[in-house]
């Protein structure tokens, strides 16, 4: 421990911590624009959270003094009011195949229509079609949508060309086709 007095101390402490600070004046000054700029950005982000809250307390105290009515227009409907029709569907486990789902779903009366052997029931528009080979040995007619396009990468320009014929002289699907058309054209860009 030093002998110097307390005062004398603190003088040099000081003197010491100024010098250090003046070595790193360089790198400081260098850093001020983006730490500035840091701090710039956490303001006006806070900012914005405080103004958010406000508006969440006022929707909240509004929402106590005056309810919401509970009106509903008449052109809007929404999925649980068809509950009726697509309720007693969706408790059986089976997959969806109307809407918005329909996309990624088979019928299995498709399914039928697609893989029936040559001379057997006819396809979905009426024309007898028979599957092309890399139709029955990806399983084409039990795909949906999203397996497809995970099969496309393994198939060739002929492939898909057969494959998109196919579709379109049985089920017509326009995602189906629309997926079959892109990949035919990026993979004939290569």
């Amino acid at each position: 421990m030093s002998s110097a007095p307390y005062g004398v101390r603190l003088l040099v402490g000081v003197a010491a911590a100024a010098v250090e600070e003046t070595r790193k004046l360089p790198q400081t000054i260098m850093m001020y624009p983006m730490t500035v700029a840091s701090q710039v950005a956490h303001l006006v982000m806070k900012m914005q959270q405080d103004v958010a809250d406000l508006v969440i307390k006022g929707d909240a105290t509004l929402e106590t003094l005056f309810p919401p009515k509970d009106e509903q227009p008449e052109w809007a409907t929404f999925d649980e009011d068809e509950s009726d029709a697509a309720g007693a569907d969706s408790g059986s486990g089976e997959r969806m195949t109307e809407g918005r789902f329909a996309l990624y779903s088979v019928d299995s009366d498709d399914i039928e229509a697609t893989s029936a052997p040559e001379g057997g029931d006819e396809a979905h528009n009426g024309a007898d079609q028979s599957a092309p080979a890399v139709a029955d040995r990806i399983d084409y007619g039990s795909l949906t949508l999203a397996q497809l396009r995970a099969r496309l990468q393994s198939l060739s320009v002929d492939e898909l060309n057969e494959l998109l014929a196919y579709e379109e002289a049985t089920k017509a699907r326009a995602p189906f086709q629309t997926l079959l058309a892109n990949r035919i054209t990026r993979a004939s860009a290569k």
